[in-house]
Parts: C-alpha cells; structure tokens; sequence
C-alpha cells in the first residue's frame, strides 16, 4: 500500500485542549469601512473526540445572549481539517471551512453568505499553549480582498 503524505495531523488543534477564557473583538458593521468593535467575553471548553482524530469546542456566550459549538475533525487522506459551527441563535450547522496547518498557522477557507450576500469565509488559527488566537475574515470578491471581522483571544483558565 502506498504512503500518503499528509500536510497536518490529528494532534493540530492539541494546543486547544481544555478550557479558556476569550476576549471576543468583534466588528459591529462589516464591509463599511468600520472600525468601531465590539468587544465581550466567553468562556470555552474543548475536548478531544473520535478517538482522538476531531474535537468539540463548547462556548458560552452569555454577554451575548447566545451559545456555540465548533466541531473540527481531521481527514487523514489528505491531512486537512473540517470546522463545523453551530449556535443557539440559528441551530444549525453553518457550511465548514476547510484547510490545514503549515508553518505554524492553520488557515481554512469555506463559502457562506453574510445578510443574504455571498461571502468567502477565512479563519486563522494562531497555535499557542497560553494564549492562541483566532481570526475571522469575509470576502465579497472571492477571495482577492479580505476584511477581519471577529477576533478570539483565549487564555487558560
């Protein structure tokens, strides 16, 4: 049997294990040329699950009004990750984005739309054992420009 040759692995997101407090800055209008943020606190606990090959990531939202859950699991055919985000206010799964690790960061692309307009979807995933970071970006021209609208901080608790 051949050996395929992965970009990542299932220990990726290893460094998220356990539970965090974030710092939320969140963009208050999107593609308005704002830069006035709104900025709250969550908590968040994630777990390893599948044995190992995904994990789930539960966070409480309260000065929203709203909870989340991110699913991620590992492909081991070709090393990238799914993330799947579900909330209270919606209850459904949104569309995942896709992607991998290399050189230290994790970025993943997927399609969404944003008040009824098609966007593209970035998160990048800073690793870090005290303090890894996440960021959220929309594109409304496929990708040839991008506007960070939600930053996630996490520190240990």
């Amino acid at each position: 049997m051949d050996k395929i040759e992965t970009l990542g692995s299932a220990a990726d997101f290893d460094f998220l294990i356990g539970e965090w407090n974030i710092r939320n800055v969140r963009l208050k209008e999107r593609f308005k040329g704002s830069d006035d943020w709104d900025i709250f606190p969550a908590t968040s606990s994630v777990r390893k699950i599948l044995e190992g090959t995904g994990n789930i990531d539960e966070m409480d939202i309260p000065a929203k009004g709203f909870a989340g859950l991110t699913v991620r699991l590992f492909n081991p055919r070709d090393g990238s990750w799914a993330l799947h985000w579900a909330d209270s206010r919606a209850n459904v799964m949104f569309p995942p984005v896709i992607g991998h690790f290399d050189s230290g960061k994790g970025i993943f692309y997927g399609d969404d739309t944003d008040d009824g307009v098609p966007v593209r979807v970035r998160f990048l995933w800073t690793p870090s054992s005290d303090m890894p970071i996440w960021a959220q970006a929309f594109s409304k021209d496929g990708g040839e420009t991008w506007e960070t609208n939600w930053i996630m901080e996490f520190t240990r608790r």
